[in-house]
């Protein structure tokens, strides 16, 4: 569908709009308002918890090596932090290490490695490509859901997506932000038809995260679709199906590494074990989780016997299941893939433990949730959920609690 991109979508503008709207167009500025506005949200509350609550005396683990800006310290040097600027500085260990840093696939530390002689720092250099990468997410986000769906759709879709209660990874040296813009790049160029623009950023994906490896069935299915298509649009070629089947050449690529400098091109998956990381049924899991204490529910739940980080984690997947289920119904295949994939593989690894922050790269679900915001009432609940746990995550994180 044709849309205008620079047509307002909110009733009346605020001075900052009418400014930016004379030099600039909306699908830029408005992201761009987005990423700043949260992220300076996420800053504050970091610098601000981290004096209030922080235990200072414990000394970090051993992957971690600390610095005296807080700022720098909170996005630089928590959990695993630690183990992409190690990769930079001191390349991949596997053997004689009690957590391997071969769990962690390459892009970011490549990345980083090809700007820190700019920086001067690892750490520096991590948290500059994440929120650059981060601000690419957004503005990528914007256009295609402002192109494929309205412009009021794409401002509360970038909306929700950085204010997401595991938004604040997007600013640590993580790979979500990395994920997110490879795969919305992917899926924006795909659905304009430019399908070879599309191929270097499905390969980076694969080369980011193993579950990068869902971009796979949503480019095929998004290619079907537009062989499929009942309009005067150009059909795809079969040429084109070299985007999706290019895809996994990120994964082969790493494997190949692993092969030749440790001699297992699995070692990735090995290493994983080591965090508990096992393939196994979600059924199991979930059977786990649902398992009567041995006092009662009532007993575990009055004395704080439950273990609310599972229950968090289990929530937050439910509600992505159903979104997945939603688009499925809605016949958006590409995105229910993306979307139930995303979901049921990370579900399927033996553990609860971090799957709150795996769902927030589901971006199509972020589009959906969007629609639903039409009604003011979904849109105050969305928001007003999101901003509150997005504040108490981060304050958690920033002093060293495990979230996610």
């Amino acid at each position: 569908m044709d849309v205008k991109l620079d047509q307002p979508s909110l009733p009346g503008q605020t001075l900052f709009s009418r400014l930016t709207s004379l030099t600039l167009p909306r699908w830029l500025w408005l992201p761009t308002l987005v990423f700043v506005a949260t992220r300076l949200g996420v800053l504050l509350v970091a610098y601000l918890a981290v004096p209030l609550l922080l235990d200072s005396t414990s000394p970090p683990p051993y992957h971690l090596r600390g610095t005296e800006n807080i700022l720098l310290d909170v996005f630089a040097s928590r959990w695993d932090t630690g183990f992409y600027i190690s990769i930079v500085e001191e390349g991949y260990r596997f053997y004689d290490v009690p957590l391997p840093s071969v769990a962690f696939f390459p892009l970011l530390p490549l990345l980083m490695a090809a700007i820190t002689p700019l920086t001067g720092d690892a750490a520096v250099s991590g948290i500059i490509l994440s929120n650059l990468a981060l601000w690419g997410t957004a503005v990528f986000f914007y256009r295609l859901t402002a192109e494929n769906y309205s412009p009021k759709v794409a401002d509360r879709a970038v909306w929700y997506l950085l204010s997401f209660p595991m938004a604040f990874y997007g600013s640590a040296i993580y790979t979500e932000s990395l994920f997110l813009l490879t795969t919305i790049a992917a899926y924006y160029f795909a659905r304009r038809g430019q399908w070879r623009t599309s191929l270097p950023f499905a390969v980076a994906a694969t080369l980011c995260r193993l579950v990068g490896l869902i971009i796979v069935p949503m480019l095929l299915l998004e290619w079907w679709r537009q062989r499929r298509r009942n309009d005067e649009g150009e059909r795809p070629s079969p040429w084109a199906l070299l985007a999706p089947a290019s895809a996994p050449l990120g994964l082969v690529s790493y494997m190949a590494y692993l092969w030749y400098v440790f001699n297992d091109a699995l070692a990735f998956a090995h290493a994983s074990a080591a965090w508990g990381r096992v393939p196994q049924s979600p059924f199991i899991t979930v059977a786990d989780l649902l398992q009567r204490p041995s006092g009662g529910w009532l007993q575990a739940f009055t004395t704080g016997q439950i273990h609310f980080d599972n229950w968090i984690d289990f929530t937050f997947v439910t509600i992505f299941l159903m979104l997945g289920m939603v688009l499925l119904a809605k016949r958006r295949y590409a995105e229910a893939a993306f979307v139930l994939l995303g979901v049921v593989i990370p579900f399927s690894s033996g553990l609860l433990m971090s799957q709150r922050r795996y769902m927030w790269v589901l971006f199509p679900a972020f589009i959906l949730l969007a629609e639903w915001g039409e009604h003011p009432w979904v849109d105050k609940v969305v928001t007003a959920v999101s901003l509150s746990l997005l504040a108490l995550f981060t304050a958690l994180y920033a002093n060293g609690y495990w979230v996610a």
